[in-house]
């Protein structure tokens, strides 16, 4: 019993949400990515930075912050999320890699890694309960009184759309300290459609 936890989640922020949506969340391990500049653009909280590394093209979003285009750029950790879709922007990336900051003082970085709370050793990394990276359990526990099963919320993302629901199950992953907030994922070991995870 002491891994089971009951948590209230607005469904809004997981099935609904207008201003962004998304099909998975991926903790990314600490380490230092050297990016250069190739695009950003502005909204009212975020900064969008379109960077290459290694050849490869990747989008992040910090909090708005001045970019220049062609400089390099350090960042670590961050938390990805697919088919992301920003309201303001009115588009939807493939992926987006949502960083604390983005600095161009490598050193700074390395002394300060910016997913890392004053506790954590600059060496540690997000702790995931579940390393598999979001794969099912085999759990299953009966909901709370008067609460839903993860099954239900899926099934029924309109109908709870906008409504605080009450969902209990088992924490298999935890990213701390991602833009200031803490991720938690959970399975009660219901599904729908091949969702099962919140």
């Amino acid at each position: 019993m002491k891994n089971l936890i009951v948590l209230c989640v607005i469904a809004l922020l997981i099935v609904s949400c207008k201003s962004k949506t998304f099909s998975k969340n991926d903790a990314i391990p600490i380490n230092i990515h050297q990016v250069i500049a190739k695009q950003a653009i502005n909204t009212s909280s975020y900064t969008y930075v379109l960077v290459t590394e290694s050849g490869l093209e990747t989008w992040l979003a910090v909090p708005k912050t001045d970019i220049k285009i062609g400089e390099t750029y350090y960042y670590q950790g961050g938390m990805q999320m697919e088919k992301f879709e920003s309201k303001e922007l009115k588009r939807t990336f493939e992926t987006v890699l949502f960083l604390e900051a983005i600095t161009n003082d490598k050193d700074k970085l390395e002394a300060t890694p910016s997913s890392a709370t004053h506790e954590q050793k600059s060496n540690e990394t997000h702790l995931n309960v579940n390393r598999s990276n979001l794969e099912k359990i085999q759990v299953s526990i009966k909901p709370a009184a008067g609460g839903i099963t993860i099954l239900e919320l899926y099934a029924k993302k309109e109908f709870y759309s906008g409504k605080k629901v009450k969902i209990t199950g088992q924490v298999t992953k935890f990213s701390p300290e991602i833009m200031n907030t803490n991720w938690v994922h959970i399975q009660d070991g219901t599904e729908n459609a091949g969702k099962f995870d919140l």
